[in-house]
Parts: C-alpha cells; structure tokens; sequence
C-alpha cells in the first residue's frame, strides 16, 4: 500500500471542547477516589449533586435565553463545574448550600455574562467564593475527620441524612478543623511540635491531604502529558507559594512550614484544576507565568496573614481582575515580527 507524500505543515485535528472537558474530568477522578477513601462518602455525594444541580441549572437558563439546550449541555463545561465544586466544599456542606454555590457559578458568574468564553472570572469559584462569605459557619465547620472508608468513616446513608438535615449537632462528631485552619489558629499559642500532635496532623504533613494532593497532581500531570493545559501556570504558582514560604515563613513556630502549604488543602487541585481554567485565566505563556505566580503569591498572603486558611478561591478570582491587564502587555510575537506588539499603540499627530 502506498502513502500520500505532502509537505510540511501538518496540521492536527484540534480538541474539541467537550473533549478538553472530559479529560479534565476524568484527570480529577483520582483525587475523589482519594477523597472518598480518607474522608468518607462526603464529596462523592457533593459531586453528583453539584454536577445534577449545575445541568438543570444551565438548561433552565439557556431555555430562558431561547439556545439549544442540548447542544451547550454536552460541551460538558456545565458538568465540569459541577464536580470542581462538589470536590471542592467541605464534606458535610447542607444541600441548599451547594445548590447556592452550583447556582451562583452557572447563572450568575457564567450566563449573564453571555455563556462560556464570556465569562471574566471562574464561575466554580465564583460560587464557592458566595457561599464562603455568605455561609462561613457551615464552609468552615463542615470538613470531616480523617477516617478510611473502611475503618471508622460514616455510612454513605449517614453521610447523606446528614447533608440532607443540615443539623451541625447531627454531624459534630464527625468532623474537625482542616491541618491549614488548626496550624493557623493554634500556632500563636503553642510550639509547632505541640500543634503537629493535633490528630489533624496524624503521623506524616497532614493526615489524608498529602494522598489527597499527591492525586490531584498525578491528574494534572496527565493533563500537562496530554497538552490539555500548559506547565506555566501550575509551575509559577507552586514555584512562588515556595518562594514566599521560604522567605517569610521558615520558622515553622511562627508560621505554616512549605510541606504543609503544598500537601494540604487545595493547593494541587488549584493549581492544576483552577487556576488553569482556559477563559479565565491569561492567554501567552509569559502571561501565564505572570498569573500563576500572582495566584501563588497571594494564596500565601491571604492563608499566613489573612482570616482565611485557604485562599485558593480569593487569589484565583483576584487575578482574574488581573488577565486584561496582563495579556494587553504579554502579547506573544507573531510570525515575521521581531519583537511582540506591547500597550497601547501611539497615535501619528496630525
């Protein structure tokens, strides 16, 4: 058989956007896998209801908008929402809590502004940002104890009864302060030794988190080996939360030390799945350096010296305010040209 011989270039069929949202979904698989083992059925349970929350969200509005409904829904960026809220809200968050937060990110942050490639600021943050201020006793009270799905987590009935009540004397038992809001709040008081014994901590950085991260990463390396997204965001945004933690913050009696920074919390799963969100977020490659060291920058601040002990959803959304302004002076060169247009181009005087 022979082969049609042509030249140079060769172009390749580009993803389509349900397909770049799939991959992203499937890539988070692992830190719920990993979630639902070390802090029971919470967060599955939050996913399938933010995912079925934020599809009737989205029909509802596009029927209102008079769109195909069908259409927009199997782009899957609606779904993808969904499941970044539902892994990232506490275990045990009420039902009307998450079904705020769902809505907040799909009418308000996503089709008001006109629908997706519209929207300036993360719609999934957008909502978790709503319901954090709106909401703080039950986004700061409701995270589960670490315990294996197997050994001494609750039931998934349980788990539900309990999201579904919404009762905090139902659930008491059953959850704590994250390592980040424990090593925040204590350490002005005790020694880092004396807050590292808090069963938060367990025997490693912090008891369940550091599987949770570590699979969240291996997702997002999955993504950067598919060229799903880029390495310059998650590198510049771990690369300056390191930087900043080892300037201001080596004394680990004082502040949060950097394994406890990057192996708690959300900090792989924002990185690699928030902050990479493709509208969002600045468009060249020095301008995504530029954003996802800002990110960085201000998770740091706003976790050592600020009320929250994870930023991730502030700094994100604080940076968005940010993409115009760095993407009018980060433009990439253009073929034939030496140097990269830069600003405002003068005007000839008449």
């Amino acid at each position: 058989m022979s082969f049609v011989q042509q030249s140079s270039p060769h172009a390749r069929q580009a993803r389509s956007t349900s397909q770049v949202m799939l991959w992203v979904i499937i890539a988070t698989l692992p830190g719920l896998l990993a979630l639902t083992l070390f802090f029971g059925w919470g967060n599955l349970i939050n996913v399938i209801w933010c995912v079925a929350v934020a599809l009737a969200s989205e029909a509802a509005i596009l029927r209102l908008r008079n769109k195909p409904v069908m259409f927009f829904l199997r782009d899957n960026t609606a779904a993808l929402t969904g499941l970044l809220l539902g892994l990232s809200l506490p275990q045990f968050t009420p039902w009307w809590v998450s079904a705020t937060a769902v809505i907040s990110a799909i009418v308000v942050a996503k089709q008001l502004y006109g629908g997706l490639g519209s929207n300036p600021f993360n719609p999934a943050m957008v909502g978790y940002a709503l319901v954090l201020i709106s909401f703080p006793v039950a986004m700061t009270t409701n995270w589960a104890q670490p315990a294996m799905l197997w050994d001494g987590a609750p039931g998934f009935a349980e788990t539900l009864a309990a999201i579904a009540s919404g009762q905090q004397t139902v659930i008491d038992g059953w959850t704590m302060a994250t390592p980040l809001d424990e090593y925040k709040h204590k350490i002005s008081s005790f020694t880092s030794s004396e807050v590292l014994e808090h069963p938060a901590f367990g025997d490693g950085i912090a008891l369940g988190w550091e599987w949770v991260n570590a699979a969240f990463l291996a997702g997002g390396l999955v993504l950067i080996a598919l060229r799903v997204i880029t390495w310059h965001i998650p590198v510049s945004f771990l690369a300056a939360m390191a930087f900043m933690s080892l300037a201001f913050g080596s004394n680990a009696d004082e502040y949060a030390p950097l394994p406890l920074h990057l192996l708690a919390g959300a900090t792989m799963f924002g990185a690699f799945f928030i902050a990479t969100d493709p509208v969002s977020a600045a468009t060249s490659h020095q301008g995504k350096l530029i954003y996802g060291a800002g990110i960085g920058v201000l998770v740091y601040i706003i976790r050592t010296w600020g009320n929250y002990p994870d930023a991730v959803a502030f700094s994100v959304l604080l940076m968005n305010f940010a993409v115009p302004f760095i993407d009018h002076y980060t433009p990439p060169r253009t073929y034939g040209h030496h140097k990269p247009r830069r600003g405002v181009p003068s005007k000839g005087r008449g």
